[in-house]
């Protein structure tokens, strides 16, 4: 059985959290003492009935507010596929745990307030999902019982996102009326709005085919410890222990160590006690080679024929996620997959601004802003373009003062 990784984005009160409570509670995917829990809390909705939205508002700041702070992660599963859910937070000031919760997404949930359409947020979420390459998109158009389920009204809505769509650049978007209050077009079909022909949303996500990976003959293995015990009994044994992060590696492909650029050929897969042909992503393994080469920690195994980019000047799309603003005079540390080294952020490109989609040209980056920068790096990095290979194309920096993440990387042209 798959599993579909999604995440809920939309404006502060389009119902996020609303819409993820009653899709599980739909579904029966509550749990009995969740169910309790539900049923003699004191908060209830204005016609009396159970406030979904406190399956996923944990926080007591959320409870309070009623609003997403935090990315809350459900878990639920139907006889057709399994499913993670992150319900991730609207709020402009928040826009870095968006980026967080969306990062290993296969799919988003855009959420649309029927009475007031495309607006900013929807804006600056529509353009992070695409910036994460998040390939499908289901926009839910909400609180239609508060327009009368009106099909001009969402039909109107379309319009508008489809073009927003097309100036971000999302390709696979799908469109489906709600009500999460009421339950309609949730997981059954709604009674209220009889012109829609389409799926309902659960429905829907069982079936969507989740998109195959790209980077499929971009196989890359980026060496987290070289095993040498050194015992009497396995004096000669020396393999590359890590975990595939995309492609696949078979016994006598020839691979080329990055950034070093000797190349082998492998002689032995290992993982556990089996000795598998052929090692696929995500798969923990011990690979040895027919060569001693010098390999350390942080280098990267890929296949021959179709080599990472190897350079210490990169382009990058930056998410900057620390309340102190970006000193292009300090040195960070950056960490790709298991290699870290330091680097400085050489040139800022420009600043985005995610409600309007426009470039502006400072050097000022501060918490939640996003843009395009240079970064040299003080060893080179065996990298793939973000579009290309997501697992391979992205990095984070650290202060190394403190050692905090500070901002997320995704890799890309320059010239782009």
């Amino acid at each position: 059985m798959d599993i579909l990784k999604f995440i809920t984005a939309g404006s502060v009160d389009d119902g996020k959290s609303t819409l993820i409570g009653r899709l599980l509670y739909d579904s029966d995917s509550i749990l009995a003492d969740q169910l309790e829990a539900l049923q003699t809390s004191n908060r209830k909705n204005d016609d009396g009935s159970i406030d979904l939205a406190i399956l996923t508002d944990g926080l007591k700041a959320e409870r309070e507010q009623g609003i997403t702070i935090d990315v809350a992660y459900k878990y639920f599963q139907t006889e057709k596929r399994k499913f993670i859910i992150a319900d991730t937070p609207g709020h402009i000031q928040y826009t870095r745990n968006m980026v967080t919760g969306a990062s290993n997404a296969n799919l988003a949930i855009i959420l649309i307030d029927a009475r007031k359409g495309v607006i900013e947020q929807t804006i600056r979420h529509s353009f992070l999902v695409s910036l994460l390459g998040i390939q499908q998109v289901v926009v839910c158009i909400n609180k239609m019982d508060m327009v009368d389920f009106s099909e001009a009204s969402y039909q109107q809505i379309v319009a508008a996102y489809q073009e927003l769509a097309l100036k971000v650049g999302l390709k696979n978007v799908h469109y489906i009326p709600v009500s999460a209050l009421k339950g309609d077009n949730i997981v059954h079909n709604s009674l209220n709005m009889s012109w829609y022909k389409g799926e309902s949303l659960l429905p829907f996500l069982e079936t969507i085919e989740i998109s195959v990976d790209d980077s499929k003959d971009q196989a890359r293995f980026p060496v987290q410890w070289v095993v040498r015990p050194q015992t009497e009994e396995l004096h000669d044994y020396r393999g590359y222990a890590g975990r595939v992060s995309s492609g696949s590696f078979k016994v006598n492909d020839k691979i080329t160590v990055l950034p070093s650029g000797f190349t082998s050929t492998i002689s032995l897969i290992e993982q556990f006690e089996n000795q598998p042909n052929e090692a696929l992503a995500g798969m923990s393994v011990t690979i040895h080679l027919k060569d001693e080469i010098d390999i350390s920690r942080g280098d990267i195994l890929a296949n021959s024929a179709f080599l990472p980019h190897v350079s210490k000047h990169i382009g990058a799309d930056l998410c900057w996620m620390d309340t102190r603003q970006l000193d292009t005079s300090l040195t960070y540390f950056i960490q790709h997959n298991s290699k870290v080294t330091r680097c400085k952020i050489q040139e800022v490109l420009y600043k985005v601004n995610i409600n309007t989609l426009e470039k502006e040209y400072t050097e000022e980056f501060k918490l939640n802003d996003i843009g395009r920068v240079v970064i040299k790096t003080a060893e080179p990095l065996a990298f793939d373009l973000y579009q290309d290979n997501k697992a391979n194309g992205g990095a984070i920096i650290i202060d190394s003062r403190n050692n905090l993440t500070i901002a997320a990387l995704m890799f890309r042209s320059v010239a782009d």
